[in-house]
């Protein structure tokens, strides 16, 4: 596995490269935006890692840009601010997960190794559920795209239709484990799908299953 590690703080980007490789991630670094864009579009990476506040290009106009290009690499953002707006602004922009800075290594690590994880028996290009069409490959729902988490929540539902998905489960099969996730930050990605199948028109919905987990059916 190699990722790519943007951090302008040398010491800091250093260590964690130390420790990465320690656990077999090999680990390129760039300690500027512009730098860090270059390196970013040889699309030679399993995951990027990114600060928000960086010089010459901050990592949220990276992450833009790289998208923009059709780069679908996992994109790992990372900052010491920690408020919801900013979170979200990442997701929105297509960022798959999102860490507060400062982080242990083990968390990082475990973070890179869910999002590279891709399941290798099922990968037709499309799965469906009634009127939903999730297209596997473009991680788009009806041609809609989705962002990383969005689209493995769904291919997820729509494996399971008409059957529950615990809470448990997405947070193991999405996110890596409990850990690394909680029932709230699941129902972020959850409202925002929902909001999507609304101004989609779906007739199809996303069911809240009280204390077990979620659930698509008819409506």
């Amino acid at each position: 596995m190699r990722i790519l590690y943007v951090e302008d703080e040398k010491f800091l980007a250093e260590a964690v490269k130390h420790n990465l490789e320690k656990q077999g991630i090999k680990t390129d670094l760039a300690f500027d935006g512009e730098e860090g864009l270059n390196m970013a579009v040889a699309s030679i990476y399993d995951c990027i890692v990114l600060d928000i506040m960086l010089p010459k290009l901050s990592g949220l106009e990276i992450l833009a840009r790289i998208r923009e290009k059709e780069i679908k690499t996992p994109v790992i953002m990372l900052s010491a601010l920690s408020e919801v707006e900013d979170k979200v602004r990442g997701l929105n922009m297509g960022a798959d997960d999102y860490l507060a800075k400062p982080f242990k290594t083990a968390e990082l690590v475990a973070r890179i190794m869910a999002l590279a994880r891709r399941p290798q028996d099922l990968r037709q290009e499309t799965v469906g559920f009634l009127d939903l069409e999730y297209n596997v490959d473009e991680k788009s729902l009806n041609g809609e795209a989705l962002t990383g988490k969005e689209a493995d929540i769904m291919y997820e539902l729509i494996k399971s239709a008409e059957h529950i998905v615990k809470k448990e489960y997405l947070l193991s099969k999405v996110w890596g484990g409990e850990a690394y996730g909680d029932d709230n930050y699941i129902e972020v990605y959850v409202s925002r799908l929902r909001k999507l199948l609304k101004k989609l028109s779906m007739k199809t919905e996303i069911v809240t299953v009280r204390g077990l987990g979620y659930k698509l059916v008819e409506k």
